[in-house]
């Protein structure tokens, strides 16, 4: 098994650690400050085509696979970036992709894949439905040619910096259905369109995610709106989960390295009672137990993302990889917090930032707990813990 990178992957590597030299530390500190949207950031990562990685080329893309996406969203993260202001451009379209009619892909991937349309935003999570996606209540009537929409999502996020919304909706009742993940549908919303009928609010986080609850009042949408069968709009986010796991993974594994690099930099500068804090093992062990921790998940990515590309079931190793690499990511930030001491609350040392961006990948877009309650069910045959 062969665990390099070939030629063309360092290029891509290379290529986009190049272009996020140009967007530093204090880029993302003023972004960070003001709450704002990295515009410039995400406007030149579109130009140079990263985020269409996964679209294929007679769609405008680069027709790339999920090893070489992965490696631009880790980058990013390594960088000192942060890859949540755009990385569901990367993915979300797959549900178009895989299950929207011929007249859909062309009309929408070619602009999602040249920038000029962005679907960054997917409406599922609701206040009282939580992870229990079959208990939304958000519902879509038909009424003869469309569909009248009502309801609420919530945790919607980068709402204000998308053209489009992937929105999921209950068309049949969750009492009248036999299987509870029947009778959702998934709809494309263009959001100019939708005008007033769409309202979202902000919700004030701990990190500069661009976070809305987001209320539907008679929302009309044309049943070309519809992406698939009605009905079958749970399994087609489903489809696209393992791609989502194994991308966020990639940015977990990519904060990682920057937060044990940035550690021991600075715990070789760093010098009390005459010599570099380094040379402590309360410091050292845990930079180096991090650096395990970030190692090994970013092999399991690996390993996720070659099954990927290969056709090959991975929602096992998915699943492992994006709670592998945020846990890690979480000790390495926390490894890092304690080595910058007093200074680590600092946010002109940027390690508070991204320690609190870090954070985020053990709840979101899954609760690292399901993963484990996955994990004990499906791969370990033990009973279902819910």
């Amino acid at each position: 098994m062969d665990f390099e990178l070939s030629d063309s992957q360092k290029e891509i590597r290379d290529a986009v650690a190049t272009l996020c030299a140009r967007f530093g530390n204090e880029y993302w500190h003023r972004c960070d400050e003001q709450g704002a949207y990295p515009e410039e950031f995400v406007r030149t990562l579109s130009e140079a085509g990263w985020l269409s990685a996964l679209i294929p080329q007679e769609y405008g893309g680069a027709g790339l696979g999920m090893m070489e996406a992965s490696l631009i969203l880790e980058e990013i993260n390594h960088s000192g970036g942060n890859a949540v202001a755009c990385h569901a451009q990367m993915y979300t379209m797959a549900s178009i992709l895989k299950h929207g009619s011929a007249e859909q892909k062309q009309r929408y991937l070619p602009l999602i894949a040249s920038g000029e349309l962005r679907l960054q935003s997917f409406g599922i999570t609701e206040p009282d439905a939580g992870s229990e996606t079959p208990r939304i209540k958000t519902f879509a009537r038909r009424e003869g040619d469309h569909y009248v929409v009502n309801g609420q999502k919530i945790f919607t996020s980068r709402f204000q910096h998308s053209d489009m919304l992937l929105l999921l909706t209950r068309t049949t009742p969750f009492e009248q259905v036999t299987k509870k993940t029947d009778g959702m549908s998934l709809f494309l919303v263009n959001l100019k369109e939708a005008g007033e009928a769409i309202n979202a609010v902000p919700i004030a986080t701990m990190v500069n995610h661009g976070t809305n609850q987001v209320f539907i009042e008679n929302l009309i949408l044309p049943r070309e709106a519809l992406i698939g069968e009605e009905g079958k709009g749970f399994s087609y986010v489903l489809s696209s989960l393992n791609a989502e796991r194994i991308l966020v993974g990639s940015e977990s594994v990519g904060d990682g390295h920057w937060f044990v690099e940035y550690a021991v930099k600075y715990s070789g500068e760093r010098r009390v009672f005459n010599r570099p804090i380094g040379m402590n093992q309360g410091v050292q062990f845990p930079i180096a137990k991090a650096h395990v921790a970030v190692q090994a998940a970013g092999l399991m990515k690996l390993k996720a993302a070659a099954l990927f590309d290969a056709g090959l079931p991975c929602g096992a190793e998915a699943n492992m990889t994006k709670y592998l690499a945020s846990e890690a990511a979480w000790e390495a930030a926390e490894a890092a917090m304690n080595a910058f001491g007093g200074y680590g609350f600092a946010k002109q040392y940027h390690v508070e930032r991204k320690w609190r961006e870090a954070r985020l990948y053990r709840t979101a877009p899954i609760s690292n707990n399901l993963i484990l309650s996955f994990v004990g069910e499906h791969l370990l045959g033990m009973p279902r813990s819910y």
